[in-house]
């Protein structure tokens, strides 16, 4: 796991450096996931950097949470989706690298704009059938924020999942228990997720999302549970913030930008293992 380790702590890096350069941007749920995201692209996912919008034989990724793109856009870009280069453009006039993921702006490995918070779970639902109608036994992935679970169309989403025998889907939920405006269970309280998901006819997984093994052992187990005429869905719990000490743990490093010592300090705490952009 050394090799994913030393992807994630470039990531990390990018991320906060992305962030800075523009003052803008959201570090805290995007450092949170950088394990889930080079486990998926590096080691998980049948996917082609050539990207095509159809995907046609291989898996797909949809991130509903839309406002953690620089993660996003850093895990393509080291995985050769576009240059590396290209991320020092973030958030920038004219820039493909906008702060919530579109279509239009043709960047490669985004199939679907995301930020509008609710929506992804209805997306990788219906792609999930168009891969079935076409007889294609490649998966979907996609990635939900948990205070995103406020919206109502999830809950929709997910119970029509079940009544349609989703089982080529695997959802997975960033449990961090962070939001933009403080802790869920003060913002509102979700409950219990695992029981929520399993009455609505979920098969139901849990995993430590910032341990590197675990989430490549959890993301690798639940594709053993497809085809089981289920919809499978991980609840994955992470640190916001993980990996710079002074943003985990809290709401408040959800969407703000690193002034300069604080950049100092974070990449202090994050080996460049593959090379600055």
């Amino acid at each position: 796991m050394s090799k994913l380790t030393d992807i994630a702590s470039q990531v990390r890096r990018d991320i906060v450096r992305m962030v800075h350069g523009v003052q803008s941007g959201h570090p805290g749920g995007s450092l949170g996931c950088t394990e889930y995201f080079t486990a998926l692209y590096f080691e998980v996912m049948n996917h082609n950097p050539n990207f095509t919008m159809d995907g046609k034989g291989e898996d797909l990724f949809f991130l509903s949470n839309g406002h953690i793109s620089p993660v996003f856009y850093s895990t393509l870009a080291r995985s050769g989706y576009f240059p590396v280069s290209e991320l020092a453009t973030f958030r920038k006039i004219n820039s493909r690298l906008q702060g919530h993921p579109t279509t239009h702006e043709h960047l490669p490995g985004i199939r679907v704009a995301s930020g509008s918070l609710g929506q992804g779970m209805s997306v990788a639902i219906g792609a999930a059938l168009s891969k079935k109608l076409d007889k294609d036994n490649s998966t979907i992935f996609s990635l939900h924020g948990d205070g995103e679970l406020d919206e109502g169309q999830n809950w929709e989403a997910i119970m029509s999942a079940a009544h349609l025998k989703i089982d080529n889907l695997i959802a997975t939920i960033d449990y961090n228990g962070q939001q933009i405006d403080g802790p869920t269970k003060k913002v509102m309280n979700l409950g219990n997720l695992h029981a929520k998901f399993e009455a609505f006819g979920w098969q139901v997984m849990e995993m430590n999302g910032n341990d590197m093994d675990a989430v490549v052992t959890g993301l690798q187990q639940a594709k053993t549970m497809l085809g089981k005429e289920k919809p499978v869905v991980i609840l994955m719990t992470t640190i916001m913030g993980h990996g710079v000490d002074f943003m985990a743990g809290t709401h408040e490093w959800h969407g703000i930008a690193p002034n300069d010592e604080q950049l100092t300090k974070a990449l202090e705490q994050l080996p460049e293992t593959l090379g600055d952009y």
